[in-house]
């Protein structure tokens, strides 16, 4: 049992949840100002892709993470416009997206490196690993937070930074306004469709950032649908989570921590089959025990007034 439960078990966690918990914020934003965004997924696997391909044109993992979030910025303006714009069904528009995004990168991938079902070079450099040298000497937290990438850090950072954006400032009252109640919004002046495109805007470069933490900062390679569902667990996160920033975060260590779990399980000898399934389960478990309503209210409102 102590080698199941260690230190590195939860240092394994916050490592996986990353991805979940970046794309969680970015489904919460949305949520704020009554855009229910199925295609976290498919967003995901862009910024994933997107980010292998800036890597090794531009051989910077900087420009590659910008390279991403420009590319999935244009999907989500797409997104925002359909949806905001047109008044196309949110949730139509966004199983859409994810669609898309997966034919895309397999199109791409064999059309731009010429193979097959992944690629991977040798000479990319992924994510750099940090070792704060303070904390990496104490005894608990050091080996907790010990190789780490910086959107590890980044991602919680931006948790706080929406909590505080949410319920300690005046635009973020207004933004939560413009969710709630669109038409009192715009009947006191709010510009509730520059709220929402800039909640869908933000939504695709946490979810770019999401995707180069698959692709760069635990692989360092691309493969045909690498994200594996960790797109709807993140709106699942979301839902869980009521939105808030704080609740969200808990859920995505809920979902990190069972797939950090099922990867240990791996070495015990388990059945690969068991063990891979194991985050989903929780998944749909979640679900039924932890039912939001809002959400289903708010996916019956698409097209009314909770635009």
């Amino acid at each position: 049992m102590e080698q199941l439960f260690d230190l590195a078990l939860i240092n394994s966690a916050l490592r996986v949840l990353t991805p979940i918990l970046l794309a969680a914020l970015g489904g919460a934003l949305c949520s704020r100002v009554g855009l229910f965004n199925v295609g976290l997924e498919g967003f995901m696997l862009l910024g994933a892709f997107s980010a292998v391909v800036g890597n090794y044109f531009f051989g910077n993992v900087f420009y590659a993470i910008l390279f991403a979030i420009a590319i999935v910025s244009i999907f989500s303006f797409i997104f925002a416009y359909l949806s905001i714009n047109l008044q196309a069904n949110v949730i139509v528009v966004g199983i859409a997206m994810n669609a898309l995004a997966a034919g895309l990168t397999t199109f791409s991938l064999r059309a731009i490196f010429d193979v097959k079902g992944a690629f991977y070079d040798n000479t990319m450099v992924g994510l750099p690993k940090w070792n704060i040298p303070i904390i990496e000497d104490i005894p608990v937290i050091g080996p907790i937070l010990a190789g780490l990438t910086p959107l590890v850090y980044l991602s919680f950072l931006i948790a706080g930074l929406m909590w505080y954006y949410f319920y300690r400032t005046k635009n973020g009252f207004r933004f939560l306004a413009a969710g709630e109640n669109p038409l009192a919004a715009k009947s006191v002046g709010i510009r509730v469709r520059r709220y929402q495109y800039g909640a869908v805007l933000a939504s695709g470069v946490l979810c770019a950032l999401a995707g180069a933490q698959l692709s760069l900062g635990q692989v360092t390679m691309f493969t045909e649908g690498m994200t594996a569902g960790r797109g709807f667990i993140a709106l699942v996160a979301t839902m869980l989570g009521q939105s808030g920033p704080l609740g969200v975060t808990a859920a995505s260590l809920l979902f990190g921590f069972m797939d950090a779990l099922s990867i240990r399980f791996q070495g015990l000898a388990l059945p690969t089959h068991f063990t891979q399934m194991l985050p989903y389960v929780v998944t749909i478990l979640a679900m039924f025990f932890f039912k939001d309503k809002s959400f289903q209210q708010d996916a019956l409102k698409q097209g009314s007034s909770s635009r």
